[in-house]
């Protein structure tokens, strides 16, 4: 985070000792006797160094990198980003959905070829379509579902939702499904949207057998973590052209190695890791984690806690 963020936090929080680390070099030593953390990752052994934390904050919204066992056996709160990122991401997958649907990315490369290629773009498979009247399939009903969800029905798409509990149901979609119907709603999705956290039952969630269930003319959308999807899978069923495409903000390796054959793939988009980055995210974070600081500091209950056993 910028320095900013803890000089402020220096300046409105006087009764506050502030320690802000430049890397993970000092970990132990300063959490030895912290009461607070912010920090999207620590590991078991920091966690047991730290014997007076009460506290976790992560400015990301997946929490799978703190969650040892260590801190899942602990009294220590963990809280995370969703309601900063949320929304800002789902913006991100929409646009994502639109790139793919109007053939940005294609149109990219023949710009730079200075080919008018308006005759090679109608003539693609598939050709340019509209999101409006087209089934969006998301899966994962949570921070980023609902804003999208919200998003979706705005453009006139179906909203087709998965959720753990489905039984909840949503506001927004039209249809919401259980993890035990994932297969049936893949199958109905125009553009399947991943949204969901990482757990061990959500890794490798897209398999062969599940990218055999997309339409051919669907695209998989990704911007939740790049272990939800079996990417050797992935790879193979884009050769095959079993549907038609992929756009990815998150891959498994991150950076994505040089040699990994998502970079030249024709029917794959990749943005770098960017859905949630904007010019007023920190800003977003420091109002969101100074809400919950100064209920903590009164003794209320803090907001988007994370349940420890479930991972999100």
């Amino acid at each position: 985070m910028p320095e900013w963020f803890s000089e402020r936090l220096r300046r409105e929080f006087p009764q506050l000792q502030v320690v802000h680390l430049p890397s993970y070099d000092l970990v132990k030593e300063e959490i030895a006797d912290a009461d607070i953390s912010i920090s999207w990752s620590l590991r078991g052994e920091q966690i047991k160094a730290a014997k007076k934390l009460r506290w976790i904050h992560s400015t990301a919204t997946a929490v799978h990198q703190l969650m040892t066992p260590e801190l899942r056996a602990s009294n220590i709160i963990v809280t995370n980003a969703r309601d900063v990122h949320g929304p800002v991401v789902a913006e991100h997958a929409i646009a994502l959905a639109f790139a793919v649907a109007k053939r940005l990315p294609q149109a990219v490369k023949y710009q730079q070829e200075k080919l008018w290629a308006q005759r090679e773009l109608w003539n693609a498979q598939p050709p340019p379509r509209e999101l409006n009247g087209a089934t969006m399939t998301i899966v994962g009903m949570g921070g980023i579902g609902k804003p999208l969800a919200k998003l979706a029905k705005s453009l006139a798409m179906r909203v087709v939702g998965v959720r753990e509990h489905p039984q909840r149901g949503s506001e927004v979609a039209d249809i919401v499904y259980g993890f035990g119907e994932l297969n049936q709603a893949l199958g109905e999705g125009d553009f399947i949207v991943l949204a969901v956290p990482v757990t061990p039952k959500t890794h490798h969630l897209i398999n062969a057998a599940r990218l055999a269930r997309l339409k051919p003319g669907a695209y998989l959308i990704n911007v939740g973590r790049g272990v939800l999807i079996d990417e050797d899978a992935l790879v193979l069923a884009l050769r095959a052209r079993s549907f038609a495409g992929a756009a990815l903000d998150v891959t498994t390796e991150e950076p994505l190695p040089p040699d990994s054959p998502l970079w030249h793939m024709e029917n794959v988009f990749v943005t770098p890791h960017i859905a949630g980055l904007t010019e007023r995210m920190w800003e977003r974070h420091y109002a969101h984690y100074t809400e919950n600081l100064r209920r903590y500091l009164v003794g209320e209950p803090l907001l988007w806690i994370v349940d420890k056993q479930c991972g999100y």
